[in-house]
């Protein structure tokens, strides 16, 4: 049981606010020796060495790095503008266009809070200038910022994917369907609540100076250079032509051309996105060096032995544990950060999925999708916090959380039709 004493003591550490990495690499260490001895990480530099070897891994800094590059380039702005006016004569325009938005952004930059920030800041302000219901208005830009961890490419498929050992192309590849569907929905949603709300989403009137035909036009200028870079790193994925190392690296570099297109290319520039990243990228490593103690001591101490004998036990089979697994991710989303449960809860539950003969694919696009909800969840929901921080006074934060509850029960509901009709997304 110590190994489960220790999981407990490491979340409750985390629920007081400690830093991630050093409370499970602390932890592990205090319960690691106390159980087996300070010899029990005598294997913990090859560990290390072996993260940092992770071709993998290396994804991770390059698709970030070409995020930053894209955030700085204006590219959101320009592109909610001119979707703005594409979609604002529609009853809920608005919103519709910040989600298609959200859907490229999430494509190209994969940054959650950059796609949330730059939304709200731009699109917020918008749709509140023609009263639209402030619930609605803060959920569709919470939700559409986080389309980034399940669009790929997606730094969540990245370490699933590595975590799983499964190829991050077949995670991609796999995400793409549920990803689309899931934007969808969201429109769907906006078209309905528009609909029987007609207050709370009035259509904009038209900009008579500016022929539709122009509108047309600028908007395929502010969406055509993204979608290119896009069909550039995930087609040379599908296509085989590169890895996914190597396409984000020519992702990296596509970001640069960018900026030089749309005349942001600097030094400075180049050098914030990239100290930016190093930011990044230390973050999440570190939590992964922690997670890997963490691990080791748990499964020294034969926890991971107790956590497969519960999970067999449970009734229904494979059914019965996939459920109890969506439902304990869920509820872990609430408290802890997708990194945490990528790095921690995943490696436990992985080997007990595969002795059910659960598809690994599968088996991650199910934990993917339901990551992506605790960005939305309160009272910890990243996105949540991002809008607030920009968001104008007369914004509470009541709000945020009464606008996001409709869009994570669409996120819950496509994560239900994956697991129940798997075949639908190709799976």
């Amino acid at each position: 049981m110590i190994g489960i004493v220790m999981f407990f003591v490491a979340l409750f550490a985390l629920l007081l606010g400690f830093p991630v990495a050093f409370t499970f690499g602390g932890i592990a260490l205090i319960f690691g020796v106390w159980a087996e001895g300070i010899e029990m990480f005598a294997f913990m530099p090859y560990r290390i060495q072996s993260i940092m070897q992770n071709t993998v891994l290396m994804a991770v800094p390059l698709f970030v790095f070409m995020g930053l590059v894209l955030q700085k380039t204006r590219l959101a702005e320009q592109l909610l503008e001119s979707m703005g006016r594409l979609f604002g004569g529609v009853r809920g325009g608005i919103a519709i266009s910040t989600v298609l938005v959200g859907a490229l952004l999430a494509a190209s930059t994969g940054v959650v809070g950059a796609s949330v920030v730059a939304m709200g800041l731009i699109s917020l302000p918008v749709m509140l200038k023609y009263n639209y219901d402030k619930g609605l208005a803060c959920g569709t830009i919470c939700a559409s910022g986080t389309l980034g961890q399940i669009i790929p490419p997606s730094i969540v498929l990245i370490l699933l994917g590595d975590v799983l050992g499964v190829p991050v192309g077949d995670l991609f590849q796999a995400a793409l369907w549920p990803g689309l569907v899931l934007v969808g929905a969201y429109i769907v949603y906006i078209l309905i609540y528009s609909k029987l709300n007609p207050e709370a989403a009035m259509p904009i009137g038209r900009d008579d100076s500016i022929s539709r035909k122009e509108e047309v036009i600028t908007a395929l200028k502010a969406v055509i250079p993204p979608l290119a870079l896009i069909i550039v790193v995930l087609g040379s994925i599908f296509a085989g032509v590169a890895t996914p190392t190597e396409s984000a690296a020519l992702g990296g570099a596509g970001a640069l051309i960018l900026a030089m297109l749309y005349g942001q290319f600097s030094w400075k520039m180049v050098y914030e996105a990239s100290k930016e990243t190093v930011n990044v990228t230390a973050m999440v490593f570190a939590i992964l060096l922690g997670a890997t103690a963490f691990s080791m001591a748990f499964t020294y101490t034969g926890g991971d032995i107790l956590v497969e004998e519960w999970m067999l036990a449970i009734p229904g089979d494979k059914w019965g544990f996939l459920i109890a697994t969506m439902i304990v991710i869920l509820i872990l989303g609430f408290f802890i950060d997708f990194v945490e449960i990528c790095f921690i809860i995943v490696p436990i539950l992985a080997p007990v999925a595969s002795t059910l003969g659960i598809e690994m694919t599968w088996f991650g696009i199910l934990v993917a999708m339901n990551l992506q909800t605790s960005f939305l969840t309160p009272p910890f929901g990243f996105s949540l916090f991002y809008l607030k921080g920009v968001a104008p006074k007369s914004v509470t934060t009541m709000d945020i959380y009464r606008g996001v509850m409709p869009f994570i029960a669409i996120q819950i509901l496509v994560l239900v039709s994956i697991l129940v009709f798997p075949e639908f997304y190709g799976m």
